[in-house]
């Protein structure tokens, strides 16, 4: 079956045996694991993920869908794959009996549902293990924040997990060519220890999301539209040693976990 990729879609086919050994590498796979995969493709990391307990493979394509079927026949008769034909946006992990830390994603997800996918799985009560994640270079770059500037996405990462540069993968090694590198991400350690509140976590975006609005200003000026009392930011700033002049960008996880919680005391 020959199959055309569709742009609609985000379908880039990873073709280099080092990157897809690489994102296995960074799995950590173990013969006792529960793998999720988003966008399986033509199955080329799939082949690789089998080594798994169990791999549960999300497909939007249903001409994909149709080809793994056929192509992972044997594999899914036998139950160590359970292949979805659905959009991971409506995927919950529940009913699939996928439990918070008992699964691993590791998957080449479409660059256009990267920031969807990181809100999905990370927020959610029964967040995976580890993610490893193919995505463009300069997003995986911003996250680990490369240029030691955060913005609001490496900060919601960071957040719930520590992110990890594992390795760039050129355009080329990609099937059609993307106009764009992209890199190999593995974010550990997740969970909701920086939040024992529901509320704590929406007051921790309200922060940072007001903190970003106008770049050009420094941190204090943003943060004045969520200050109750004159002077309660000064205080906080004093009591956590940041400098007035200080810009959001240069401000790491730890101080805006402390900030509002500070804030909305």
């Amino acid at each position: 079956m020959i199959y055309k990729a569709k742009k609609s879609m985000g379908q880039n086919f990873l073709k280099s045996e080092p990157a897809l050994r690489k994102m296995c590498e960074a799995g950590e796979i173990k013969n006792n694991d529960t793998i999720l995969e988003i966008g399986p493709g033509k199955g080329a990391l799939t082949s690789k993920l089998l080594s798994a307990k169990k791999v549960i493979a999300i497909e939007k394509d249903n001409e994909l869908f149709e080809l793994l079927k056929e192509k992972f026949e044997n594999e899914i008769k036998s139950g160590l794959l359970e292949l979805v034909n659905g959009d991971i946006l409506n995927f919950e992990p529940s009913d699939y009996k996928l439990k918070k830390g008992g699964y691993k994603i590791i998957a080449n997800i479409p660059y256009n549902i990267t920031g969807a996918i990181f809100k999905k799985f990370l927020s959610c009560d029964d967040q995976p293990e580890r993610m490893v994640l193919l995505v463009q270079k300069e997003v995986a770059e911003r996250i680990v924040a490369r240029d030691e500037k955060e913005s609001i996405l490496s900060l919601s990462v960071k957040a719930y997990g520590t992110a990890k540069y594992m390795m760039k993968v050129h355009k080329r090694f990609f099937s059609p060519e993307p106009k764009v590198d992209s890199a190999i991400i593995a974010i550990t350690n997740i969970s909701k220890d920086n939040f024992k509140k529901e509320l704590d976590e929406k007051n921790f975006f309200d922060t940072i999301k007001t903190s970003f609005a106008h770049k050009r200003k420094v941190l204090r000026k943003n943060l004045e539209i969520l200050e109750k009392n004159k002077g309660d930011i000064d205080n906080i700033f004093n009591k956590l040693s940041i400098d007035s002049k200080s810009r959001a960008e240069n401000i790491k996880i730890e101080k805006w976990l402390e900030i509002s919680k500070n804030l909305f005391t």
